[in-house]
């Protein structure tokens, strides 16, 4: 029942909006009584944000096979930051949905933690990044990416764009110009989704509008 409700909201998100994701939209939707819906979720916004969380937690977890054979960690942040930015430009409700992910409010299970956090305490240990505390360094990747996302579902951006934000995040972890732009050039590729995915349903629903 709560996949239903889930996957309810995911629809109407990317076919209508986040506006329309409401209690009655909602069961509609998922043709379930209203009851179920208090059941598993109190608010819309408390379901619009246990599907945010589900989501980008599948988003890192499909990114990090593209990440994982580098051994550089600035080189993982760069292609990890660039690789979120141009799915959420391709699919504009994969961004809204991620805007509300409730970070840093999130179970410390989640991929942004068991995946991400690594790669920073690694990039701090080894002297790669100048961050002092790993909370700062994440503090700063997040929060850059989410408000980025926030501009490219809201507006025309450059298309470098995901480049640029990339080379600020590297540069605000204390990379060097030079070398943080030379990381930010390199090739990118999206990453395999999972088939019966929530982010493959997204994409698929994106597709077929």
């Amino acid at each position: 029942m709560r996949a239903r409700l889930l996957d309810a909201a995911l629809m109407l998100g990317a076919s209508r909006g986040m506006e329309a994701i409401t209690i009655d939209n909602v069961i509609s939707e998922a043709q379930v009584a209203r009851g179920s819906f208090y059941k598993y979720f109190a608010t819309p916004a408390e379901l619009v944000q246990a599907l945010a969380v589900e989501l980008s937690d599948e988003l890192i977890r499909a990114m990090h096979p593209l990440v994982e054979p580098l051994a550089d960690p600035a080189a993982r942040v760069a292609i990890g930051i660039r690789t979120a930015l141009l799915l959420a430009k391709a699919y504009p409700a994969l961004g809204s949905f991620m805007v509300r992910a409730g970070w840093p409010a999130m179970e410390r299970t989640h991929g942004f933690f068991t995946l991400v956090a690594v790669d920073i305490r690694k990039g701090i240990r080894s002297g790669r990044f100048a961050a002092r505390h790993a909370e700062v360094a994440l503090n700063l990747v997040a929060g850059t990416v989410v408000g980025a996302m926030h501009s490219v579902t809201q507006k025309r951006m450059p298309r470098d764009f995901p480049e640029q934000t990339a080379l600020a995040v590297l540069r605000g972890l204390g990379l060097p110009e030079q070398e943080a732009a030379k990381l930010v050039a390199q090739p990118v590729q999206l990453p395999a989704i999972s088939e019966g995915s929530i982010l493959s349903r997204l994409m698929q629903s994106r597709e077929t509008q």
